[in-house]
């Protein structure tokens, strides 16, 4: 039989409403009395009944993470940090795919599954801001990555500018003067590629390196294979940089794919940094150095935000919520120690 909170009270000598505030994580329990509920919890294997919890509150303990690629290894590391996070609040997380297609992207902004969730955290690549202005959905909201839309959803990112002038400029302090960006983008500028771009431009113009346009590389895409062919092309085009800044990991390991196939050392010939920190780039045969988002600080600030939102606590009116990043140092720009 299903063990009850009475069970539990009954075992530990004390109230219901005394379990009922241990098991709720109250804070003027006593630390004794909460042990001795615990105990007893444990003892007799008591498992809250989650769905009646969220119930009673008229929700559904459900809530949505629509990101652009499950296959990319930074999306499905950020949806195992939401996961994570939304488990300690008894949420259960719906994971929708929505391969950064527009029309997808509205689909799920939309509220397609507003009887299922409660709350909805979006990673958008191509949703515009007049796609959310007419939003009818009741659903919170909260948006992740660098696309700026000034709407009263909360957003969060992290400094991308900033984030690349930290990378260019622990390439210029190993002597690094040809310093390439792999992914660039003809996309509008309050996008990542761009924002990347700007944070390579102003790191180079600081130290009074040039920033010519040689050495920025388009990609069509943020994949291994799209690395690989910016590479290839800037060198076959006979430009020769002794560094790489890469839009993102991904697009790093495919540049030095083609470095290491035309006998290109890194990083004693060309020193290359990546962005995202994906455990891929920690196992290669050269790790990867890389800016390192705080990704279970996005899942933290995302799930606060629904919270608020649901429990109706704050006014939350389009927030910018920063998350921290830093550099990781590796042997793609160190060297073998």
């Amino acid at each position: 039989m299903r063990v009850s909170l009475k069970d539990v009270a009954e075992r530990a000598g004390v109230s219901i409403k005394t379990v009922s505030n241990v098991v709720n994580n109250y804070q003027h329990v006593t630390p004794a009395m909460r042990s001795r509920v615990q105990a007893a919890i444990d003892e007799l294997g008591y498992r809250p009944n989650l769905t009646a919890r969220h119930l009673r509150k008229g929700r559904t303990g459900i809530i949505a993470l629509a990101v652009p690629e499950l296959g990319n290894p930074y999306f499905a590391e950020l949806a195992g940090a939401v996961i994570d996070e939304a488990a300690r609040h008894d949420y259960t997380v719906l994971l929708d795919h929505t391969r950064g297609e527009r029309e997808q992207e509205i689909l799920v902004s939309q509220g397609f599954r507003a009887r299922v969730i409660d709350g909805l955290i979006l990673s958008p690549l191509e949703l515009e801001a007049e796609d959310l202005a007419g939003r009818d959905d009741d659903v919170p909201l909260v948006l992740l990555g660098e696309r700026q839309y000034d709407l009263p959803h909360d957003h969060i990112a992290i400094d991308n500018v900033a984030a690349a002038h930290t990378a260019v400029r622990h390439l210029i302090g190993r002597g690094r003067t040809r310093i390439a960006y792999l992914g660039a983008r003809t996309d509008s500028a309050n996008r990542p590629a761009h924002l990347r771009l700007r944070g390579w431009r102003e790191a180079l113009t600081a130290a009074g390196l040039p920033a010519p346009d040689e050495l920025v590389g388009p990609t069509g895409g943020w994949d291994r294979e799209d690395g690989a062919e910016a590479m290839a092309r800037m060198l076959d085009a006979g430009v020769r940089p002794d560094a790489v800044f890469a839009y993102n990991d991904l697009v790093a390991i495919g540049a030095m794919r083609v470095l290491h196939e035309r006998g290109l050392r890194v990083p004693w010939d060309v020193a290359v940094v990546g962005f995202d920190d994906v455990k891929e780039g920690r196992f290669g045969a050269v790790t990867l150095t890389t800016i390192a988002p705080d990704k279970e600080a996005i899942a933290r600030l995302a799930m606060q935000s629904l919270l608020r939102s649901l429990d109706r606590s704050e006014d939350t009116v389009g927030r910018e919520l920063t998350a921290e990043f830093r550099l990781v140092e590796r042997e793609s720009t160190l060297g073998r120690r």
